[in-house]
């Protein structure tokens, strides 16, 4: 081989080709993940909850009243609480929350008969037992495999 020959890199594409079939491969083998997409639809006051792409709930919610509104956008949850309380607003009881934005949270609510329409300072309020079953699914998948969609 002369010493100018360039044919010596050959060899390490070859390898690296092959290397690049084999993860790719892999990757269409392996199921996509797509975790934990709660959709929460301001003008309904509905939020939808998906795992993996599959639909599991469709509940109503309540958002931010008129003065204040419920933040839109994609979020991830930034901490959780199972048990928590308002500092700002009079103590009130926020059970299950997931804090996703500048202290809004998504949480339990005792106003049932508010559900379904604005009723907040600004946090997506849900039924108790709806607020459980969302806490306790996005504890099992992470945080970080959780996407929060707002929308008006």
């Amino acid at each position: 081989m002369a010493k100018n020959d360039s044919c010596w890199w050959r060899p390490q594409l070859m390898v690296a080709g092959v290397l690049a079939i084999a993860v790719m491969a892999v990757l269409a083998i392996t199921p996509a993940r797509a975790g934990v997409v709660v959709h929460i639809d301001k003008s309904s006051q509905q939020m939808t909850v998906m795992v993996d792409g599959t639909m599991l709930y469709n509940w109503p919610v309540s958002t931010g009243r008129r003065g204040f509104g419920t933040p839109t956008g994609v979020f991830r949850p930034q901490s959780m609480a199972r048990r928590w309380f308002s500092r700002r607003y009079y103590n009130s009881p926020m059970p299950n929350s997931i804090f996703f934005h500048h202290g809004y949270a998504i949480h339990g609510t005792t106003e049932l008969s508010r559900l379904g329409g604005p009723a907040s300072h600004g946090c997506v309020r849900l039924h108790p037992a709806h607020a459980a079953a969302l806490f306790d699914l996005v504890q099992r998948d992470g945080p970080r495999n959780t996407r929060i969609e707002i929308s008006n």
